[in-house]
């Protein structure tokens, strides 16, 4: 059975300016949604679900999903602050998301095999894709065997401004002990270094992993994430803004050792559109890719 690419796209790119999963970046009007789908074929990906939300779907649909018409079976699910477990409703305030761990729970009906999980709005090169689903096949039918795709930090940053990554505990063997989130992570005057809470600079560890949310799941993932994610109503359920994050659920489970989960490190070099002036760079990026040949000029 072939892996599945789970693509989550049901969030608002306010830094950025507009909804960037459809921007039109490639030389051909490609997101980077297209470049990732493509990889993904590539690499022996079998299926695509996107996780979306209802108020743009019909122009989800009419700008993306129909150039995969014929390519690969596609489905999509939807992301509501109201897709909540029996018993429990949300605050009638809150209008923030519930996390990107609530945005894989959606994924549960419609995902049966080992599966990848990704943003729409990062491109993660080749050689990251096919990393994870050599290594999905290898875990088919088992259980609590995950993997992550490790990117050097210095293969992530933006020139316009700082950026949040989760910078990952490894052990000598190779396996995820931890992830902490770190934000405002920049090059400065030469140097790496993050703002901290409290607005202070401090250095950030050169040559680091850090986590760019490309994870690899077998579906027993959705059940642990069901379980965390009631423990976490049950705490923050009347909150407006706390976020049910993927590091929270694979940092529980490996702390209790219910799963282990792999860094794969990549050579790849991450690009995206987190600020609005990344824009024309990563346009950039794209045109010198086709011209290396590495993607055709039209990819669907």
């Amino acid at each position: 059975m072939k892996p599945t690419l789970f693509i989550l796209a049901a969030g608002m790119g306010s830094r950025y300016g507009g909804l960037k999963q459809l921007d039109g970046l490639g030389p051909s009007g490609e997101t980077i949604m297209d470049y990732s789908v493509y990889d993904a074929l590539r690499a022996g990906f079998g299926k695509i679900v996107f996780v979306i939300r209802h108020d743009f779907e019909q122009e989800f649909r009419e700008k993306i999903i129909s150039k995969y018409e014929g390519q690969v079976p596609v489905e999509v699910v939807f992301q509501d602050i109201t897709s909540l477990p029996d018993g429990y409703k949300p605050n009638p305030d809150r209008t923030k998301p519930w996390g990107t761990n609530h945005a894989v729970l959606m994924g549960k009906d419609a995902i049966k095999e080992p599966f990848a999980v990704i943003n729409a709005d990062d491109y993660y090169g080749a050689d990251s894709f096919q990393l994870l689903a050599d290594f999905l096949r290898s875990v088919e039918g088992k259980k609590g065997e995950y993997c992550m795709i490790g990117f050097r930090i210095e293969n992530t940053l933006s020139e316009n401004g700082g950026v949040s990554r989760g910078l990952c505990q490894v052990s000598e063997q190779g396996f995820l002990t931890g992830v902490n989130e770190c934000h405002g992570i920049q090059n400065k005057d030469g140097r790496l270094i993050q703002v901290l809470e409290d607005g202070t600079e401090a250095p950030f560890p050169e040559g680091a992993s850090v986590s760019m949310n490309m994870w690899g799941f077998t579906p027993d993932y959705f059940d642990y994430s069901m379980r965390e994610f009631i423990k976490f109503l049950d705490v923050n359920g009347n909150e407006l803004k706390k976020e049910f994050y993927i590091p929270t659920v694979v940092n529980t489970l490996i702390n209790s050792g219910e799963a282990t989960l792999k860094v794969i490190q990549t050579p790849s070099k991450w690009f995206g559109v987190t600020y609005a002036a990344d824009r024309q760079a990563t346009v950039d990026m794209f045109r010198q890719l086709v011209d290396r040949g590495l993607y055709p000029d039209k990819l669907f």
